[in-house]
């Protein structure tokens, strides 16, 4: 991963330890990365205690590992970079400002985290800090999959797909090339499935397509998000139902989905358990979305040598793994997940060398 400019490239080699943190908005997880060891932690419920009360709790436990440790910087997860940002930066005032203004294209997300960037500047503010986006890992795409089919000057005032999960994807790509190094070179497929969800498509560890767009909240349907909807929906909402903007985007993104659809729960677990006909429409919805977009992303790769799943639904959710990958014919299915099929790392790297010995082509 390379970084914006050399003052990052600095700070990424001094040291001491390295605090990351993903600012969501019922909780902060948060990973400390020193002295060759990786500890982990959340703090649920954080914006119960305000962001900076919940930081300044996460710097109290780092305290209690011993006297020793200094804070060299902070990582921050940020949901959207826009078109300013394709690799983690610095941040300063600056960067907040712009970072501010994509509130609007993520609002589940972007403000909490940057109300972990203030959090930190306010507890610490001598400790640098970096921003990592989860739109970055996707500007690999090229411009025929960034652009809508827009006027050229929507377009260059940049309404285009920027992708998300970016984070995830990159890790999961890394994880998969230490582990079948000539399966990740190929033509590879993550299916992020959890309360936010999306696949991307993956050739040689660089991302060629994926579901989302200008927003979160577009392909597969999620928790409370609608996935892909047609436009002329909402110009009917506004037009024949005179619905306002800010009461649209609460249905778009947090009465819709899975929660939508069951009006039951946003939870996959829930839904799986419950043997109620829209409980079942719900899940057989959402896997059905997966399926036909697993096919548009195979497409774009022109095959398909792997589809590995990752996320709270597609590492333990093992019936809707198993219902998604059967709808396309692979030469290779892999999961990330701990729980999937009970096996975790240990069953992917077996299943891996399995399809080793009859890997084919699927197309």
């Amino acid at each position: 991963m390379s970084f914006d400019d050399a003052s990052c490239r600095r700070t990424a080699r001094v040291s001491g330890d390295i605090l990351v943190l993903n600012s969501g908005s019922s909780s902060i997880k948060f990973s400390l990365f020193g002295n060759g060891a990786r500890v982990a932690r959340d703090i649920e419920h954080a914006t119960r205690l305000d962001h900076a009360r919940a930081l300044a709790i996460a710097l109290e436990w780092v305290a209690t590992l011993g006297p020793s440790r200094a804070l060299a910087a902070v990582g921050h997860r940020v949901v959207h970079g826009g078109a300013h940002y394709s690799a983690p930066v610095m941040i300063d005032e600056t960067v907040i400002r712009k970072l501010q203004a994509l509130v609007p294209l993520a609002p589940l997300h972007q403000a909490h985290n940057l109300a972990g960037a203030r959090a930190v500047s306010s507890v610490r503010p001598g400790v640098p800090q970096v921003a990592c986006f989860d739109t970055a890992f996707h500007r690999t795409q090229s411009t025929t999959v960034q652009h809508y089919a827009l006027p050229r000057a929507l377009t260059a005032s940049g309404i285009h797909r920027y992708g998300f999960h970016g984070l995830s994807y990159e890790y999961v790509a890394q994880r998969l090339h230490e582990m079948a190094p000539e399966v990740a070179n190929g033509k590879v497929v993550i299916a992020h499935l959890g309360n936010g969800a999306s696949l991307c498509a993956i050739k040689g560890g660089r991302s060629i397509d994926s579901t989302m767009g200008f927003t979160a909240l577009d392909g597969v349907p999620m928790g409370t998000r609608c996935g892909a909807l047609d436009p002329g929906v909402v110009l009917y909402w506004m037009s024949e139902r005179g619905m306002s903007c800010a009461e649209i985007s609460d249905v778009l993104y947090t009465h819709s989905g899975l929660l939508g659809m069951s009006e039951i729960s946003n939870d996959m677990r829930i839904l799986l358990k419950d043997a109620s006909a829209e409980a079942q429409q719900a899940v057989d919805q959402f896997v059905y979305r997966v399926g036909s977009e697993l096919g548009a992303m195979a497409a774009a790769l022109g095959g398909l040598d792997a589809l590995v799943f990752t996320g709270g639904i597609g590492e333990h959710a093992a019936l809707v793994s198993e219902r998604g990958h059967g709808r396309v014919r692979t030469a290779t299915c892999a999961s990330t997940g701990a729980a999937d099929r009970g096996c975790g790392e240990e069953h992917l790297a077996r299943f891996l060398a399995r399809c080793r010995a009859r890997r084919r082509s699927a197309w």
